[in-house]
């Protein structure tokens, strides 16, 4: 499948919504996500966002060009709303039968994350959706300017529910390679909540790998791999595994991952996902407002590794 990503504004004058939130950071660091996830699963993707243009319309126009002139099968273009600080939730926009069909998923698989369900929304008003040969649709994620959506809000999280919703798959985590692999390191520890012995989040810079190092400790102990403070392959592949944020349930997962869940939500470690931690998850869900099932699904994942 060939995917048409447009990555909304970022494309001065074509600049969207600030106010909690900025629209053009969230688009891009959600596009980008998509963008690699569906390339990791073999999917060509064409990114459809302007470098430049002389108006919004202009703007407008070169991201329909791109999709046509590559023939792209489906076209997808990220947004996030604005309105009065009050609405919230999520919708998608289309116009086809075939873009409503592909609306759906994605629109559940973001609803999952907490955000209200605003619906699949007739699209025929919108210039991308009129102007593209190919099934297309518009996703708006939520509002960025009500605080209860960017409280739940979460790149990672969001663009996981689209590439799910798109293609029924689950992606790897997206965790930004840099030139120096410390950086790497020190962005996942800190979306994993691993500290310094400060207490404090990692610098991500490359420096202080003294604190690297020790926070690297902290995770290889709290996961179960012996505690050198080096960054195996066994301990990127448990990384790699939480960061994915997979489904965990009652008397069907153990290991690694579990164990790290069960620190985080403060139950004995054992790396068994038996009744005492799903009790356990039950009253997280409750301290965090959200379904208190003893599932851990998107939603939870989110509080858990929310920025």
């Amino acid at each position: 499948m060939k995917y048409g990503i447009d990555i909304g504004h970022n494309c001065p004058p074509d600049t969207g919504a600030s106010n909690i939130g900025k629209e053009d950071d969230m688009t891009k660091a959600v596009g980008t996500r998509v963008i690699s996830k569906l390339k990791s699963l073999n999917h060509q993707v064409v990114d459809c966002t302007p470098s430049r243009a002389s108006s919004v319309s202009n703007s407008l126009q070169q991201r329909c060009n791109t999709a046509n002139t590559n023939r792209v099968d489906r076209f997808v273009s990220i947004h996030f709303n604005a309105f009065n600080g009050k609405a919230k939730g999520a919708e998608v926009f289309a116009v086809s039968n075939t873009g409503k069909d592909m609306a759906k998923p994605i629109l559940d698989n973001i609803v999952e994350l907490g955000y209200f369900n605003r619906g699949i929304k007739d699209g025929s008003h919108l210039y991308v959706l009129r102007n593209t040969a190919m099934p297309a649709i518009l996703v708006e994620c939520c509002f960025c300017d009500n605080q209860e959506d960017m409280d739940r809000y979460d790149a990672e999280a969001v663009a996981n529910a689209i590439v799910k919703g798109l293609t029924g798959q689950t992606a790897s985590p997206t965790i930004p390679l840099s030139q120096n692999p410390i950086v790497d390191l020190q962005k996942a520890l800190n979306r994993l909540k691993i500290r310094s012995p400060k207490g404090t989040p990692l610098k991500e810079d490359g420096s202080n790998e003294a604190d690297t190092t020790a926070a690297l400790k902290t995770f290889q102990a709290i996961v179960g791999v012996t505690p050198t403070g080096t960054a195996d392959a066994k301990t990127w592949q448990i990384i790699t595994q939480i960061l994915a944020m997979p489904v965990l349930r009652e008397n069907h997962a153990t290991g690694s991952v579990v164990k790290y869940l069960q620190r985080r939500i403060g139950t004995t470690p054992d790396g068994i996902y038996g009744p005492g931690t799903a009790a356990a998850v039950a009253r997280f869900q409750r301290q965090q407002g959200i379904t208190a099932d003893g599932i851990i699904g998107p939603q939870s994942w989110s509080k858990l590794l929310a920025d």
